[in-house]
Protein backbone atom coordinates (compact mmCIF):
# COMPACT_ATOMS: atom_id res chain seq x y z
CA UNK A 1 0.00 0.00 0.00
CA UNK A 2 2.65 2.26 1.21
CA UNK A 3 4.04 1.46 -2.31
CA UNK A 4 1.21 2.36 -4.17
CA UNK A 5 1.01 5.88 -2.34
CA UNK A 6 4.81 6.41 -3.40
CA UNK A 7 4.01 5.86 -6.58
CA UNK A 8 0.52 7.68 -6.63
CA UNK A 9 2.41 10.95 -5.35
CA UNK A 10 5.52 10.35 -7.90
CA UNK A 11 3.16 10.51 -10.84
CA UNK A 12 1.09 13.30 -9.15
CA UNK A 13 4.53 15.22 -8.74
CA UNK A 14 5.43 14.66 -12.32
CA UNK A 15 2.51 16.21 -13.84
CA UNK A 16 2.52 18.94 -11.74
CA UNK A 17 6.16 19.63 -13.37
CA UNK A 18 4.43 18.90 -16.93
CA UNK A 19 1.84 21.39 -16.15
CA UNK A 20 4.78 23.86 -14.97
CA UNK A 21 6.61 23.48 -18.13
CA UNK A 22 3.72 23.58 -20.15
CA UNK A 23 2.48 27.10 -18.71
CA UNK A 24 6.30 28.68 -18.81
CA UNK A 25 8.36 26.89 -21.49
CA UNK A 26 11.85 25.38 -20.13
CA UNK A 27 10.65 26.92 -16.33
CA UNK A 28 12.57 30.40 -18.01
CA UNK A 29 11.12 33.23 -19.72
CA UNK A 30 13.60 34.27 -22.21
CA UNK A 31 14.10 38.23 -23.46
CA UNK A 32 16.35 39.37 -26.49
CA UNK A 33 17.29 42.77 -26.76
CA UNK A 34 17.50 43.17 -30.52
CA UNK A 35 19.27 46.70 -30.89
CA UNK A 36 22.13 48.75 -32.91
CA UNK A 37 25.08 48.29 -31.04
CA UNK A 38 27.36 50.37 -33.04
CA UNK A 39 25.56 52.11 -35.82
CA UNK A 40 23.89 55.75 -36.21
CA UNK A 41 20.96 54.98 -33.50
CA UNK A 42 23.51 52.71 -30.87
CA UNK A 43 23.28 55.94 -28.25
CA UNK A 44 19.73 55.56 -28.61
CA UNK A 45 19.10 51.83 -28.35
CA UNK A 46 22.18 49.95 -28.05
CA UNK A 47 24.12 48.65 -24.96
CA UNK A 48 21.70 51.19 -22.93
CA UNK A 49 18.82 49.18 -23.85
CA UNK A 50 20.16 46.54 -22.54
CA UNK A 51 20.78 47.78 -19.03
CA UNK A 52 17.19 48.96 -18.92
CA UNK A 53 16.10 45.89 -19.53
CA UNK A 54 18.03 43.91 -16.74
CA UNK A 55 16.93 46.94 -14.36
CA UNK A 56 13.03 46.24 -15.33
CA UNK A 57 13.88 42.46 -14.56
CA UNK A 58 15.51 43.03 -11.10
CA UNK A 59 13.15 46.16 -10.53
CA UNK A 60 9.87 43.24 -10.85
CA UNK A 61 11.07 40.31 -9.24
CA UNK A 62 12.59 42.58 -6.09
CA UNK A 63 8.78 44.15 -6.06
CA UNK A 64 6.32 41.38 -7.38
CA UNK A 65 8.40 38.76 -5.18
CA UNK A 66 7.80 36.88 -9.03
CA UNK A 67 8.91 33.30 -8.50
CA UNK A 68 9.83 33.83 -12.61
CA UNK A 69 13.28 32.92 -13.67
CA UNK A 70 13.99 35.68 -16.50
CA UNK A 71 17.32 35.75 -18.69
CA UNK A 72 18.21 38.47 -20.76
CA UNK A 73 20.03 38.02 -23.97
CA UNK A 74 21.14 40.80 -27.09
CA UNK A 75 22.08 41.04 -30.06
CA UNK A 76 23.03 43.75 -32.48
CA UNK A 77 21.08 44.00 -35.94
CA UNK A 78 22.85 46.43 -37.60
CA UNK A 79 19.86 48.27 -38.87
CA UNK A 80 19.57 45.28 -41.59
CA UNK A 81 16.85 43.38 -42.24
CA UNK A 82 18.07 40.20 -43.49
CA UNK A 83 20.53 40.26 -40.47
CA UNK A 84 17.80 40.96 -37.88
CA UNK A 85 15.93 38.14 -39.24
CA UNK A 86 18.08 35.54 -38.73
CA UNK A 87 19.03 36.74 -35.28
CA UNK A 88 15.47 36.67 -34.41
CA UNK A 89 14.78 32.91 -36.20
CA UNK A 90 17.73 31.79 -34.40
CA UNK A 91 16.29 33.04 -30.99
CA UNK A 92 13.00 31.85 -31.10
CA UNK A 93 13.73 28.20 -33.34
CA UNK A 94 16.95 27.16 -31.08
CA UNK A 95 17.86 29.86 -28.38
CA UNK A 96 14.28 29.80 -26.92
CA UNK A 97 14.01 33.16 -26.79
CA UNK A 98 10.24 34.13 -25.61
CA UNK A 99 9.82 38.02 -26.11
CA UNK A 100 11.72 40.58 -28.27
CA UNK A 101 12.41 44.18 -27.39
CA UNK A 102 13.56 47.21 -28.50
CA UNK A 103 14.84 46.48 -32.34
CA UNK A 104 14.98 50.61 -33.49
CA UNK A 105 15.19 50.60 -37.59
CA UNK A 106 11.29 50.44 -38.88
CA UNK A 107 12.24 47.96 -41.97
CA UNK A 108 13.73 45.82 -39.40
CA UNK A 109 10.56 45.89 -36.58
CA UNK A 110 8.35 45.23 -39.32
CA UNK A 111 10.32 42.41 -40.37
CA UNK A 112 10.55 41.06 -36.84
CA UNK A 113 6.90 42.00 -36.14
CA UNK A 114 5.78 38.80 -38.98
CA UNK A 115 8.58 36.26 -37.22
CA UNK A 116 7.15 36.77 -34.30
CA UNK A 117 3.53 36.25 -35.43
CA UNK A 118 4.86 32.85 -37.28
CA UNK A 119 6.41 31.76 -34.18
CA UNK A 120 3.82 32.73 -31.78
CA UNK A 121 6.19 34.67 -29.42
CA UNK A 122 6.20 38.14 -28.48
CA UNK A 123 7.42 41.45 -29.50
CA UNK A 124 7.41 44.65 -27.46
CA UNK A 125 8.43 47.51 -30.24
CA UNK A 126 9.79 50.38 -28.98
CA UNK A 127 12.94 51.41 -30.98
CA UNK A 128 11.14 51.44 -34.49
CA UNK A 129 8.97 54.47 -35.85
CA UNK A 130 6.58 53.22 -38.23
CA UNK A 131 3.11 53.99 -37.49
CA UNK A 132 2.09 50.97 -39.35
CA UNK A 133 3.60 48.03 -36.59
CA UNK A 134 -0.13 48.83 -35.43
CA UNK A 135 -1.51 49.88 -38.62
CA UNK A 136 -1.33 47.96 -42.00
CA UNK A 137 0.58 45.70 -40.47
CA UNK A 138 -0.07 44.63 -37.08
CA UNK A 139 -0.47 41.44 -35.33
CA UNK A 140 -1.67 39.93 -32.35
CA UNK A 141 1.64 39.25 -31.03
CA UNK A 142 2.94 42.77 -31.07
CA UNK A 143 3.26 45.57 -28.84
CA UNK A 144 4.19 49.17 -29.98
CA UNK A 145 5.85 50.79 -27.01
CA UNK A 146 6.92 54.42 -26.85
CA UNK A 147 6.18 56.67 -29.95
CA UNK A 148 5.06 56.19 -34.18
CA UNK A 149 5.73 58.56 -37.18
CA UNK A 150 1.92 59.60 -36.68
CA UNK A 151 2.77 60.94 -32.85
CA UNK A 152 5.25 63.02 -33.95
CA UNK A 153 3.79 64.34 -37.32
CA UNK A 154 0.62 65.64 -35.32
CA UNK A 155 3.18 66.81 -32.55
CA UNK A 156 5.95 68.57 -33.97
CA UNK A 157 4.53 69.06 -36.98
CA UNK A 158 1.42 70.55 -36.31
CA UNK A 159 2.81 73.35 -34.01
CA UNK A 160 5.32 74.40 -36.71
CA UNK A 161 2.44 74.90 -39.32
CA UNK A 162 0.66 76.24 -36.73
CA UNK A 163 3.43 78.68 -35.45
CA UNK A 164 3.66 79.76 -38.80
CA UNK A 165 6.10 77.12 -40.90
CA UNK A 166 3.84 77.13 -43.55
CA UNK A 167 6.48 75.43 -46.42
CA UNK A 168 8.43 72.47 -46.10
CA UNK A 169 11.26 70.23 -47.71
CA UNK A 170 12.31 67.02 -46.76
CA UNK A 171 14.74 65.37 -46.22
CA UNK A 172 14.52 61.50 -45.89
CA UNK A 173 16.19 58.60 -45.34
CA UNK A 174 15.50 56.36 -48.01
CA UNK A 175 13.93 53.40 -45.88
CA UNK A 176 10.41 52.40 -44.10
CA UNK A 177 10.35 54.70 -41.31
CA UNK A 178 11.66 57.85 -43.21
CA UNK A 179 9.00 57.22 -45.75
CA UNK A 180 6.63 56.78 -42.98
CA UNK A 181 7.69 59.82 -40.93
CA UNK A 182 7.24 61.78 -44.65
CA UNK A 183 4.33 60.55 -45.06
CA UNK A 184 2.16 61.16 -42.02
CA UNK A 185 4.09 65.02 -41.59
CA UNK A 186 3.18 65.64 -45.05
CA UNK A 187 -0.51 64.80 -44.28
CA UNK A 188 -0.54 66.97 -40.91
CA UNK A 189 1.22 70.08 -42.82
CA UNK A 190 -1.36 69.88 -45.34
CA UNK A 191 -4.25 69.70 -43.19
CA UNK A 192 -3.47 72.57 -41.74
CA UNK A 193 -3.15 74.77 -44.27
CA UNK A 194 0.64 74.30 -45.00
CA UNK A 195 2.25 73.10 -48.29
CA UNK A 196 5.38 70.93 -48.98
CA UNK A 197 7.31 72.38 -51.65
CA UNK A 198 10.44 69.42 -52.58
CA UNK A 199 11.71 66.45 -50.80
CA UNK A 200 15.06 64.51 -51.49
CA UNK A 201 15.67 60.94 -50.18
CA UNK A 202 18.61 60.51 -48.53
CA UNK A 203 20.65 56.88 -48.52
CA UNK A 204 20.96 55.18 -45.03
CA UNK A 205 23.40 56.05 -43.21
CA UNK A 206 25.43 58.92 -44.38
CA UNK A 207 28.12 61.50 -43.64
CA UNK A 208 27.58 64.13 -46.55
CA UNK A 209 24.68 66.00 -46.84
CA UNK A 210 25.60 68.61 -48.20
CA UNK A 211 23.73 67.89 -51.83
CA UNK A 212 20.42 67.40 -49.95
CA UNK A 213 21.18 71.16 -48.31
CA UNK A 214 21.51 72.48 -51.32
CA UNK A 215 18.71 71.54 -53.19
CA UNK A 216 16.65 72.40 -49.64
CA UNK A 217 18.19 75.66 -49.18
CA UNK A 218 17.48 76.57 -52.74
CA UNK A 219 13.37 75.38 -52.19
CA UNK A 220 13.02 78.80 -50.13
CA UNK A 221 11.10 76.29 -47.79
CA UNK A 222 10.56 77.80 -44.08
CA UNK A 223 10.90 74.62 -42.70
CA UNK A 224 13.44 71.85 -43.56
CA UNK A 225 12.07 68.47 -41.94
CA UNK A 226 14.44 66.07 -41.23
CA UNK A 227 12.79 62.86 -41.89
CA UNK A 228 15.46 60.95 -39.74
CA UNK A 229 17.05 59.99 -36.85
CA UNK A 230 20.26 59.47 -34.53
CA UNK A 231 23.35 59.93 -36.41
CA UNK A 232 21.80 61.14 -39.78
CA UNK A 233 20.07 63.94 -37.69
CA UNK A 234 23.10 64.68 -36.24
CA UNK A 235 25.04 64.89 -39.54
CA UNK A 236 22.39 67.06 -40.95
CA UNK A 237 21.75 69.98 -38.45
CA UNK A 238 25.64 70.30 -38.11
CA UNK A 239 26.40 70.46 -41.74
CA UNK A 240 23.32 73.12 -41.97
CA UNK A 241 25.16 75.04 -39.40
CA UNK A 242 28.15 75.27 -41.70
CA UNK A 243 26.10 76.43 -44.65
CA UNK A 244 24.36 78.54 -42.61
CA UNK A 245 20.57 77.81 -43.94
CA UNK A 246 19.35 78.81 -40.32
CA UNK A 247 20.88 82.24 -39.97
CA UNK A 248 19.94 82.75 -44.23
CA UNK A 249 15.87 82.57 -42.62
CA UNK A 250 14.96 78.96 -42.89
CA UNK A 251 14.23 76.81 -39.94
CA UNK A 252 15.02 72.83 -39.29
CA UNK A 253 12.50 70.43 -38.17
CA UNK A 254 13.74 67.76 -36.13
CA UNK A 255 11.04 65.23 -36.51
CA UNK A 256 12.36 62.45 -34.57
CA UNK A 257 15.12 63.75 -32.41
CA UNK A 258 16.20 62.11 -29.06
CA UNK A 259 18.08 63.25 -26.14
CA UNK A 260 21.60 61.46 -27.14
CA UNK A 261 20.95 63.59 -30.10
CA UNK A 262 20.92 66.92 -28.83
CA UNK A 263 23.91 66.01 -26.48
CA UNK A 264 26.09 65.13 -29.43
CA UNK A 265 25.02 68.07 -30.91
CA UNK A 266 25.49 70.07 -28.15
CA UNK A 267 23.16 73.74 -27.16
CA UNK A 268 24.99 75.88 -29.48
CA UNK A 269 23.66 73.95 -32.75
CA UNK A 270 20.32 72.67 -31.15
CA UNK A 271 19.13 75.25 -29.35
CA UNK A 272 15.70 76.39 -30.45
CA UNK A 273 14.94 73.24 -31.79
CA UNK A 274 10.78 71.90 -31.79
CA UNK A 275 10.65 68.55 -30.93
CA UNK A 276 8.24 65.15 -29.46
CA UNK A 277 8.65 62.78 -26.65
CA UNK A 278 7.01 60.84 -24.45
CA UNK A 279 10.07 60.59 -22.19
CA UNK A 280 12.38 63.02 -20.20
CA UNK A 281 14.72 62.12 -17.52
CA UNK A 282 13.94 65.39 -15.98
CA UNK A 283 10.30 65.29 -15.83
CA UNK A 284 9.80 64.45 -12.18
CA UNK A 285 10.67 62.81 -8.87
CA UNK A 286 10.06 59.32 -10.81
CA UNK A 287 11.96 59.97 -13.37
CA UNK A 288 14.45 61.35 -11.76
CA UNK A 289 15.50 58.96 -9.34
CA UNK A 290 15.01 55.83 -12.41
CA UNK A 291 17.66 57.95 -14.41
CA UNK A 292 19.86 58.35 -12.25
CA UNK A 293 20.18 54.89 -11.30
CA UNK A 294 20.64 54.17 -14.92
CA UNK A 295 23.49 56.71 -15.58
CA UNK A 296 24.82 55.06 -12.71
CA UNK A 297 25.17 51.90 -14.66
CA UNK A 298 25.95 53.30 -18.27
CA UNK A 299 28.68 54.82 -17.77
CA UNK A 300 27.42 58.05 -16.76
CA UNK A 301 25.05 58.43 -19.63
CA UNK A 302 21.30 60.01 -18.96
CA UNK A 303 18.71 57.13 -20.78
CA UNK A 304 17.01 57.94 -24.07
CA UNK A 305 13.26 57.50 -24.70
CA UNK A 306 13.88 54.22 -25.79
CA UNK A 307 15.58 52.91 -22.84
CA UNK A 308 13.04 54.10 -20.60
CA UNK A 309 10.30 52.45 -23.23
CA UNK A 310 12.28 49.21 -22.76
CA UNK A 311 12.33 49.27 -18.92
CA UNK A 312 8.81 50.04 -18.86
CA UNK A 313 7.73 47.20 -21.96
CA UNK A 314 9.75 44.93 -20.23
CA UNK A 315 8.15 44.85 -16.58
CA UNK A 316 4.88 45.31 -18.65
CA UNK A 317 5.28 42.13 -20.15
CA UNK A 318 6.45 40.32 -17.37
CA UNK A 319 3.25 41.07 -15.07
CA UNK A 320 1.40 39.61 -18.36
CA UNK A 321 3.00 36.66 -17.98
CA UNK A 322 2.58 36.04 -14.44
CA UNK A 323 -0.83 36.86 -14.88
CA UNK A 324 -1.61 34.84 -17.82
CA UNK A 325 0.64 31.94 -16.31
CA UNK A 326 1.97 31.24 -19.40
CA UNK A 327 4.38 32.56 -22.16
CA UNK A 328 2.52 31.64 -25.14
CA UNK A 329 2.80 34.85 -27.25
CA UNK A 330 -0.65 35.73 -28.38
CA UNK A 331 -1.70 34.86 -24.69
CA UNK A 332 0.61 37.21 -23.23
CA UNK A 333 0.01 39.84 -25.45
CA UNK A 334 -3.62 39.85 -25.05
CA UNK A 335 -3.26 39.49 -20.96
CA UNK A 336 -1.17 42.89 -21.71
CA UNK A 337 -3.55 44.47 -23.48
CA UNK A 338 -6.16 43.68 -20.87
CA UNK A 339 -4.16 44.67 -17.97
CA UNK A 340 -3.50 48.34 -17.31
CA UNK A 341 -0.23 49.87 -17.50
CA UNK A 342 1.37 51.77 -15.08
CA UNK A 343 5.20 52.13 -14.03
CA UNK A 344 7.28 54.70 -12.27
CA UNK A 345 8.38 56.31 -15.63
CA UNK A 346 4.86 56.71 -18.01
CA UNK A 347 2.44 56.31 -15.02
CA UNK A 348 -0.97 54.78 -15.85
CA UNK A 349 -1.83 53.89 -19.21
CA UNK A 350 -3.32 50.84 -21.57
CA UNK A 351 -2.36 48.96 -24.48
CA UNK A 352 -5.00 49.42 -26.94
CA UNK A 353 -6.97 46.41 -29.56
CA UNK A 354 -3.93 47.34 -32.42
CA UNK A 355 -1.30 47.00 -30.24
CA UNK A 356 -0.62 50.40 -29.49
CA UNK A 357 0.28 51.37 -25.60
CA UNK A 358 -1.04 54.92 -24.87
CA UNK A 359 0.57 57.82 -22.75
CA UNK A 360 0.78 61.39 -22.85
CA UNK A 361 3.50 62.60 -25.80
CA UNK A 362 6.00 66.22 -24.83
CA UNK A 363 6.42 68.92 -26.88
CA UNK A 364 9.77 70.12 -26.20
CA UNK A 365 11.79 72.82 -27.08
CA UNK A 366 15.50 72.64 -26.63
CA UNK A 367 17.08 75.19 -24.53
CA UNK A 368 19.58 77.90 -25.42
CA UNK A 369 22.96 77.75 -23.48
CA UNK A 370 22.34 80.45 -21.11
CA UNK A 371 19.30 78.14 -20.09
CA UNK A 372 20.86 74.72 -19.02
CA UNK A 373 21.93 74.03 -15.47
CA UNK A 374 24.45 71.46 -16.86
CA UNK A 375 25.01 67.95 -18.91
CA UNK A 376 21.87 67.05 -19.98
CA UNK A 377 19.95 69.90 -18.88
CA UNK A 378 18.73 70.26 -22.15
CA UNK A 379 14.43 70.49 -22.64
CA UNK A 380 11.81 72.58 -21.56
CA UNK A 381 8.21 71.21 -21.97
CA UNK A 382 6.40 73.56 -24.42
CA UNK A 383 3.15 71.63 -24.66
CA UNK A 384 2.04 68.22 -22.98
CA UNK A 385 -0.49 66.15 -25.47
CA UNK A 386 -2.82 64.19 -23.67
CA UNK A 387 -2.98 60.80 -24.11
CA UNK A 388 -6.53 60.57 -25.98
CA UNK A 389 -5.13 62.58 -28.53
CA UNK A 390 -1.08 61.88 -28.57
CA UNK A 391 -1.65 58.48 -30.53
CA UNK A 392 -3.80 58.25 -33.77
CA UNK A 393 -7.55 56.99 -33.45
CA UNK A 394 -8.23 53.63 -33.12
CA UNK A 395 -10.73 53.62 -36.37
CA UNK A 396 -7.78 55.27 -38.60
CA UNK A 397 -5.31 53.20 -38.44
CA UNK A 398 -6.70 49.87 -40.71
CA UNK A 399 -5.30 47.00 -38.05
CA UNK A 400 -6.82 43.62 -39.49
CA UNK A 401 -7.29 43.38 -35.76
CA UNK A 402 -9.82 46.30 -35.03
CA UNK A 403 -13.56 45.55 -35.75
CA UNK A 404 -15.18 48.11 -38.04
Amino acid sequence: MKRKLLATAALAACALAGTAQAQVSDNLVKIGVLSDMSGPYSDIGGPGSVVAAKMAVEDYIKATKSTLKVEVVSADHQNKPDIGSNIARQWYDTDKVDMITDVPTSSVGLAIAQITKDKNKAHVNTGSATADLTGKACNANVVHYLYDTWMLANGTGKAIVKNGGSSWFFLTADYAFGHALERDTEAVVTKNGGKVVGKVRTPFPTQDFSSFLLQAQASKAKIIGLANAGGDTINSIKQASEFGIVKGGQNLAGMLVFLPDVHALGLDKAQGLLLTETFYWDLNDNTRAWSKRFAALHGGKMPSSDHAGVYAGVIHYLKAVDAAKTDDGAKVVAKMKELPTDDVLFGKGSIRADGRKIHPAYLFEVKKPSESKGPYDYYKVAATIPANEAFRPLNEGDCPLVKK
